[in-house]
């Protein structure tokens, strides 16, 4: 394979001198620590502080998610503030830590949204591939939506993963079912585990433990605690687990359950998806009455204060409150893969080889072909080239539409031959940490509205 013709002109160079490696060996393999960035309001923390990991620091942006933490964990480090900029935290300080984790923004993958991946200012996911570069921790777990697994992103995936590759990782994604780790949701996750190779062969994925229940079971006590007597027949009919809760973003929208697909979703259940009620109805309501869920509801719907070790208080308004439920990794299913990362670190159980049974899923990768025939390439080439070497499975029809999705997050270059125009394969164009990236100006002229 010849050099990829991609930059790395990041502000987290490897070439770098490195720091002093602060945690030399693991911390406690019955204490390990964790630096997460893009923290939010706890729903990744709490569920690797359950799994067995002591946040050494926890980076947010938003004030009002900054605050939540604050408020259930007040001994926590935790740092409000652009998590890319230095001012706010130094990542050397935190070289050699036993994890780096984070729920990265995910707008710029999401399919509700316009998918811009690399040319979203919010997108952190190869920032922080770099920065795990930097820190060179044990293990890193990066969390985000199922749209980042979709076709769109195959060359963005590809990158990441060879990324890791070159800075000693190996490095699996899985999308995770959060009604299949004990939460009354659908709720796909995208989750990304790398590991240094020592601990890779201790390292499977964590066996599904689906819930037994509805969202009538779930939050029907909840609903029928200001006096509604038409409480249990709605938790009667809400007889299925709940669509995916969402949280949105300050770009758009208040409190409510998500656009009109969702509310259909929401309404089979007898719920009104159209906003979030300040509290349970009450006995005035008549018993046909379609209620709005409560920000506890969600939140209850998101895995926590399912019982007194998932407990949490959310703080702030209204809308605010439901954002940051809505937002949230759930507990259940970070605790789940950070017990399974906790036990690769301390070698638990039998190592097998090759990582074991946790080889990447061909399904969701969709092996990024014209990524690699374009990578590989000694020269350019032209579309019947590519074609030829796609050996049928990019085909003509779809060849401009995939050629357009990698130059969203790629430097296409065309030039004229003989033939026809010619492509090769230039710089990945997302943000990996430089400091004249364009990322910057709209992020800052963004600031209030990022989420």
């Amino acid at each position: 394979m010849k050099p990829r013709n991609t930059q790395h002109n990041a502000l987290f160079p490897i070439s770098r001198v490195k720091a002093p490696n602060l945690f030399p060996v693991l911390s406690d393999p019955s204490n390990p620590q964790v630096v997460e960035i893009c923290a939010g309001a706890g729903g990744q923390a709490l569920g690797l502080e359950l799994a067995g990991f002591h946040h050494a620091l926890a980076v947010e942006l938003d004030v009002n998610a900054a605050a939540t933490l604050r408020h259930n964990r007040p001994e926590w480090n935790v740092v409000v503030g652009d998590v890319a900029d230095e001012s706010v935290w130094n990542p050397d300080d935190y070289h050699g830590i036993d994890l780096l984790a984070g729920g990265v923004p995910c707008p710029p993958f999401s399919i509700a949204g316009h998918q811009r991946g690399s040319q979203d200012e919010r997108d952190l996911f190869a920032w922080a591939v770099e920065l795990a570069g930097r820190i060179e921790p044990r293990a890193l777990l990066l969390e985000n939506v199922r749209g980042l697994s979709m076709p769109r992103f195959d060359g963005y995936r590809q990158h990441v993963q060879e990324r890791l590759t070159e800075l000693g990782y190996w490095s699996s994604w899985k999308v995770l079912e959060a009604r299949n780790y004990g939460v009354p949701q659908l709720r796909p996750r995208f989750v990304l585990v790398a590991l240094k190779p020592e601990y890779t062969p201790y390292f499977t994925w964590p066996e599904p433990t689906p819930y037994i229940g509805t969202v009538g079971s779930a939050i029907g006590e909840m609903m029928a605690a200001h006096g509604w007597l038409g409480a249990a027949a709605w938790a009667s009919g809400a007889n299925t687990i709940a669509p995916t809760i969402v949280g949105g973003s300050k770009k758009h929208g208040g409190a409510d359950l998500g656009p009109t697909r969702a509310r259909r979703a929401w309404a089979a259940l007898g719920v009104n998806g159209a906003g979030v009620a300040d509290a349970p109805p009450d006995s005035t309501c008549p018993l046909n009455h379609q209620p709005k869920l409560t920000t506890e509801m969600i939140a209850r719907i998101q895995g926590w204060n399912s019982s007194p070790e998932y407990a949490w208080e959310f703080t702030g308004k209204k809308t605010s409150r439901a954002r940051q439920i809505g937002n949230a990794f759930p507990p259940p299913v970070a605790r789940a893969v950070g017990t399974a990362i906790r036990s690769a670190l301390a070698k638990v159980g039998t190592a097998l080889p090759e990582g074991g049974t946790c080889l990447r899923d061909q399904e969701l990768h969709h092996e990024g072909h014209l990524y690699h025939i374009l990578r590989d390439a000694e020269t350019p080439l032209t579309e019947a080239d590519i074609l030829l070497r796609g050996a049928g499975r990019i085909t003509p029809a779809h060849f401009s539409s995939q050629l357009a999705d990698l130059g969203r997050d790629f430097e296409v270059h065309m030039s004229d031959s003989a033939k026809a125009p010619a492509y090769r394969l230039g710089s990945f164009r997302g943000f990996t940490g430089q400091q004249d990236h364009h990322r910057h100006a709209e992020f800052a002229a963004a600031r209030a509205r990022v989420s």
